[in-house]
């Protein structure tokens, strides 16, 4: 049992990170109807940023701000302008190729402009080990699962109890009525982008400690939450988190009492159960959404 909790924690922590990468995913779906399947690179880039910017002497929270704000520029403001805004009248599916291309050009981006090497990290909690009747968590864990439920849950306050945050959701169900009442459709779906990047940023500072930064740590990223997103479901950020935990802890689980050879199957197999039993995820429901 001892050892249950223990991997059960530390699955939570993991699980955690998927959300805030799931919730991206689920922003861009609600507010604009897209799918950006470079999500996991969208990750990556701003660890990179954040060890540049560490590499002249800031330290890591500075480096955060920074990359938030070159983040919000590059992957909210360029990425809306540049890639989805001339393709969205052409349909779902050239925005889904264009962002597959995008993902494999800014790993490779990466590799040829940094560096094909991982890279060390510096973690944003201390080093230290909790033992709670005998289940050994670390800071680290606690702390990357509360900062990113925090994220998640502030993400959630915002968009359901702000005045913006309700105009993001009436542009999401109908874009047209929302024109009409006044809203600024453009800059509310702008404002999901820049929160997407915000997320991204936060998911990579998170996540780089542990996995350290290499040019493709966001590929496997970005497929799991992808697929915490339709577990959880797409249309609902809460299942974003949902999707997220219950990835985390089920692959923790399985690569100790199974074989880590099935960890990166687990997000998968689960992902094909709810979609054959529930197709609109746990949390999800069936909405047509109106242009």
């Amino acid at each position: 049992m001892t050892d249950f909790l223990q991997l059960f924690f530390s699955g939570l922590s993991t699980g955690a990170i998927y959300a805030l990468a799931a919730l991206g995913f689920t922003l861009l779906w609600q507010a604009s109807g897209t799918i950006n399947f470079a999500q996991g690179e969208f990750v990556m880039l701003p660890a990179f940023m954040m060890l540049g910017f560490m590499s002249f002497g800031a330290p890591i929270l500075l480096s955060f701000a920074l990359s938030v704000v070159l983040a919000v520029v590059v992957l909210g403001w360029l990425f809306k302008r540049g890639v989805v805004d001339p393709l969205f009248k052409y349909g779902m599916m050239p925005i889904v190729v264009a962002t597959i291309g995008l993902s494999i050009a800014m790993r490779n981006g990466v590799r040829a402009g940094f560096s094909a090497e991982a890279h060390p990290f510096p973690s944003l909690f201390p080093d230290k080990i909790f033992n709670i009747a005998g289940v050994t968590i670390s800071m680290s864990d606690v702390g990357t699962f509360a900062f990113a439920l925090v994220l998640v849950l502030v993400t959630q306050a915002f968009i359901a109890k702000t005045v913006t945050g309700r105009a993001m959701q009436a542009v999401a169900q109908n874009t047209e009525s929302a024109s009409v009442l006044g809203i600024n459709v453009p800059r509310m779906i702008f404002y999901t982008f820049a929160i997407n990047a915000v997320l991204a940023v936060a998911a990579a500072m998170l996540v780089t400690p542990t996995y350290l930064a290499k040019f493709d740590m966001g590929e496997s990223l970005g497929t799991k939450a992808f697929f915490a997103a339709i577990i959880g479901g797409f249309n609902n950020s809460r299942g974003a988190l949902l999707g997220g935990l219950i990835v985390g802890v089920c692959e923790n689980l399985a690569a100790a009492y199974i074989s880590p050879a099935y960890k990166d199957a687990v997000a998968l197999v689960i992902f094909m159960v709810v979609i054959l039993f529930k197709p609109q995820g746990l949390l999800g429901k069936k909405v047509e959404r109106k242009v």
